[in-house]
C-alpha cells in the first residue's frame, strides 16, 4: 500500500471516528432504561452508528495488517515518532476490544461507553495527525524537487558517467524517471531496516562516494532482504539525483549552525587564511603556473558534483576569506581535492565570483 492511499485511508477513518463519536453523543441524548438496557433513540440512527463502528474497526484492522509487516522492513530501532505512531495503534485496537466486549459481554459497563468513545476520538486525531501530514508534506517535497525534471535527469546522466559504476551498469536507464522511482523505494524500503533516512540524508556526497557508500552497506550483514546489485546502482542513480536537495537542507542548517557558533568559526577562518597567505605568497614568489582555462575546467567539474555552480552565482563569496570557509566546507563534507586543486579554485572564485560589495 502506497504512502498515499495510507494517508486518505487515514484521513476516512478520523472521519469515521468523528461521526461515530458525535452521533454516539446524540443518541445518548435520549432516554435510557438502565434495567431492560434498551433506548428509546430512534433505531435508524442506532443503526447507522452501528454500522459507522463497524466500518471503523474493520478499517483499523485493514490498516494494521498492512501497516504492522513494515515495522520487520524497517530499522532495528525505531525513531520516536514511530514508536508513537505505534502505541497509539495498540492503544485504539485494544480500546475497540474492550468497547466490543462491553456491547457483548459487559453491558453493566455501557455507561462508561461515551469515556471510551471520546478516548478513542483523542487517539484517532494524535494517530492521523503524527502521519497524514507528513505524507503530504513528502508528497508536496517531491514535486519541488529537481531530480526528476528533465534538468536534473541530463545532470543525473553526466555525473554517472564519472561515478565508479560498473561497465554493466545501464547509465541511460537508471537516469530515467522509472529508474529513480525505483531506486527511491529501495532507499525507503531496505536502506531503513538499519538507518534513519536523517542519517543517510544528513549530508551531500559526491557521485563516487555515494556508490562506494552503497556498496559498502550492501555487501554487510543484513537482517532483512539483501539489496542485489540492479538496486545498488538505482539507489546510487537516485541518491546522486538528490544530492543538490541534500546540499540545499545542508546549507541551511549550516547558516543556523554558523550563526549560534560565530565566534568560533572567525577563529578558525582566521587560522586558516594565514595558513594559506603563507603558501601563496611562497609559490608567487617562485613562479607564476596559473591556467586560468585550467582552473575554470576544474571548478565546473568539481564543484558541479554536489550541486549547480549557479549556487556560487547566485550565493558568492564576499571575501577571500568566505573563498576558504566554502571550500573547506565543501572538502568536509566529501569533495575530494589535492592541494593543488584547492589553490587553483580558491584563486579561480576570487577572481570570477567574488563579491565586491
Amino acid at each position: 500500500m502506497s504512502t498515499s492511499t495510507s494517508a486518505i485511508l487515514g484521513l476516512i477513518f478520523l472521519g469515521l471516528a468523528n461521526a461515530s463519536v458525535f452521533l454516539m453523543f446524540k443518541l445518548w441524548g435520549y432516554p435510557f432504561d438502565k434495567e431492560t438496557h434498551t433506548s428509546a433513540a430512534p433505531r435508524s440512527l442506532m443503526l447507522l452508528h452501528r454500522l459507522i463502528g463497524y466500518a471503523y474497526a474493520i478499517l483499523y484492522v485493514f490498516m494494521m495488517w498492512h501497516m504492522v509487516p513494515r515495522l520487520w522492513n524497517y530499522q532495528v530501532e525505531l525513531p520516536p515518532r514511530t514508536v508513537a505512531h505505534l502505541m497509539l495503534g495498540i492503544t485504539i485496537g485494544v480500546l475497540i476490544l474492550v468497547k466490543i466486549a462491553i456491547l457483548r459481554f459487559f453491558r453493566h459497563f455501557e455507561e462508561s461507553m461515551p469515556y471510551i468513545g471520546t478516548t478513542l476520538l483523542i487517539c484517532t486525531y494524535l494517530l492521523i495527525g503524527l502521519s497524514v501530514p507528513f505524507t503530504f508534506r513528502e508528497a508536496a517535497l517531491r514535486t519541488q524537487t529537481m531530480a526528476f525534471s528533465d534538468e536534473g535527469i541530463a545532470r543525473t546522466r553526466k555525473l554517472l558517467e564519472t561515478a565508479g559504476l560498473p561497465a554493466e551498469a545501464p547509465l541511460d536507464q537508471l537516469a530515467s524517471k522509472r529508474k529513480l522511482r525505483e531506486g527511491q523505494h529501495v532507499l525507503q524500503g531496505k536502506c531503513v531496516v538499519c538507518h534513519d533516512l536523517r542519517t543517510i540524508l544528513a549530508k551531500p556526497r559526491t557521485p563516487t562516494d555515494w556508490v562506494r557508500l552503497v556498496n559498502r552497506m550492501a555487501i554487510k550483514p543484513m537482517i532483512g532482504e539483501p539489496i542485489y546489485t540492479e538496486e545498488e546502482w538505482t539507489v546510487s542513480a537516485y541518491l546522486i539525483a538528490i544530492t543538490p536537495d541534500i546540499q540545499t537542507s545542508a546549507r541551511q542548517q549550516r547558516q543556523e549552525q554558523m550563526r549560534a557558533d560565530e565566534a568560533k568559526a572567525a577563529a578558525q577562518i582566521a587560522t586558516f587564511t594565514m595558513e594559506m597567505d603563507i603558501e601563496v605568497e611562497t609559490d608567487t614568489a617562485e613562479t607564476d603556473t596559473y591556467d586560468a582555462v585550467e582552473a575554470q575546467a576544474l571548478f565546473e567539474d568539481r564543484c558541479s558534483q554536489c550541486h549547480p555552480i549557479t549556487d556560487v552565482e547566485d550565493y558568492p563569496p564576499r571575501s577571500e576569506e568566505e573563498t576558504i570557509e566554502l571550500i573547506a566546507r565543501m572538502v568536509e563534507i566529501g569533495l575530494y581535492l589535492e592541494e593543488e586543486e584547492i589553490e587553483l579554485i580558491t584563486r579561480y572564485i576570487n577572481e570570477n565570483y567574488l563579491d565586491s560589495e
